[in-house]
């Protein structure tokens, strides 16, 4: 196969991220690599060559580096919310409006963030060796600790790059090749322009706070997690731990010891993905759900306000607050869905982006003269009419309606799916909420 020209795709925040497009079959498959990566070194090993030809043979295969790694651009550690947008844009750009997506290890987080946000997007989640996050918890036994992380971080900092931690790398997760110098010069190569030392140490403390536990429910696209058993200890119950979590969701066990997909025979795993490709084109359905992010403002105090300016005077300062909220949502990509009196109900397709347009409102109304409150909650909601509705709706509104004068709360679920963001929140409680089963866990925004 002629080897593709490699082209550019324009993120909205202008950032140029690589991709590749490798045959042109019915079905669009966007291959998203795990951790740092750079695809075309990667695609210089005879085993991930093989892999992508094969791919490639039955559909229109997509590879792309992540914002920060290998040959996009080099930007700031990107959170969920940024690499969602680069895998939008890259689909954009090659004119892909569905396509299934195929998670390697730490992409499969990308995979089912980007599915349950966009499923209008995602024809199929194919998950291989994925976790649902990866630091260690008591009710998530498998992840890593935090002393295991830090020896990691160590590790990196001193070898990163080099054929030793190349060969050390292969040894955990390509042991069949790890005795195989051109191989291992391959990983060392793919290691140093996937990410410097000091990027690889940023992306690896993302990788341990990632979690996506909270989202997973909402994944509304036909999924496959697969796994290699032999590969590593909890390699099986980790991924059966994705298919409990994900609806409907279907497991599949291949054959080896390798954690790294392209190695040795992968016949059972081109067979595995066939019938489900298969199946999905049986079960095609529209739906109506999607995740989303909710967030809830209202002026405090509007009522003895009005009252003591008057009503003209009110007037202006209402109108003031509308323009300014409704700035701050086109410069967030949020959408207004309902205004009632002093309130605003918006929603985003991004947890970060909506918790930044809630602190800009609020900053904002200090030159107008008054305080608003604001709450957020990500969660399934179903679009009726341009409506959006469900429990996340009224989940969002609780929220809200606990938020002091110029506090912005946010509910567990968008605290943990913002990990990376470079926001800070501190715990404000468990509170029970109205018609809302269950306690719930909120948090105020503080940076």
């Amino acid at each position: 196969m002629d080897i593709p020209e490699t082209r550019y795709a324009k993120t909205v925040d202008g950032v140029h991220i690589a991709y590749q497009v490798r045959g042109d079959g019915p079905i669009d498959i966007v291959f998203i690599h795990g951790y740092a990566a750079c695809f075309e070194v990667e695609l210089e090993d005879a085993a991930t060559a093989r892999l992508a030809d094969r791919l490639a043979s039955f559909s229109r295969l997509i590879f792309f580096d992540k914002r920060g790694t290998g040959l996009s651009d080099r930007q700031q550690t990107p959170d969920l919310d940024m690499r969602a947008d680069d895998l939008r844009a890259v689909m954009d750009a090659v004119r892909s409006e569905r396509a299934v997506l195929l998670g390697h290890s730490e992409g499969g987080a990308l995979g089912a963030f980007f599915a349950a946000a966009h499923p209008d997007r995602v024809s199929g989640l194919v998950l291989y060796g994925c976790h649902a996050r990866y630091a260690w918890a008591p009710e998530y036994p498998w992840g890593m600790t935090e002393e295991e992380h830090r020896e990691e971080l160590a590790r990196i900092a001193s070898s990163w790059g080099t054929i030793e931690h190349a060969k050390r790398w292969a040894e955990e997760d390509w042991p069949s090749v790890a005795d195989d110098p051109d191989a291992v010069r391959v990983w060392a190569k793919m290691e140093r322009y996937a990410a410097s030392p000091a990027a690889a140490l940023e992306f690896d403390e993302v990788w341990f706070r990632t979690d996506v536990r909270g989202i997973l429910s909402n994944v509304q696209s036909p999924t496959l997690v697969l796994c290699r058993p032999a590969s590593f200890a909890d390699a099986a119950p980790t991924s059966r731990d994705l298919v409990d979590r994900i609806p409907g969701a279907r497991y599949f066990e291949l054959s080896g010891k390798d954690y790294a997909l392209p190695a040795g025979d992968t016949d059972d795993f081109f067979e595995s993905v066939g019938a489900f490709l298969a199946s999905i084109e049986r079960e095609r359905a529209e739906i109506d759900r999607v995740l989303a992010t909710v967030l809830f403002t209202d002026i405090v105090g509007s009522t003895s306000r009005a009252a003591e300016l008057g009503d003209e005077a009110w007037k202006g300062i209402a109108e003031r607050h509308h323009a300014t909220v409704r700035a701050m949502l086109g410069r967030y990509r949020g959408r207004e869905i309902d205004t009632a009196g002093d309130g605003f109900f918006a929603s985003f397709d991004g947890p970060a982006r909506a918790v930044r347009c809630a602190r800009a409102i609020v900053d904002a109304m200090a030159p107008i003269g008054i305080e608003v409150r604001a709450g957020l909650h990500t969660g399934e909601v179903t679009t009726i009419d341009e409506k959006v509705a469900g429990i996340a709706v009224s989940i969002g509104a609780r929220v809200g309606g606990l938020a002091a004068p110029s506090e912005v709360l946010v509910s567990q679920t968008v605290k943990d799916l913002v990990v990376g963001s470079g926001l800070a929140f501190e715990d404000a409680g468990e509170h029970e909420m109205k018609g809302v089963p269950d306690r719930w866990h909120v948090y105020r925004v503080i940076e």
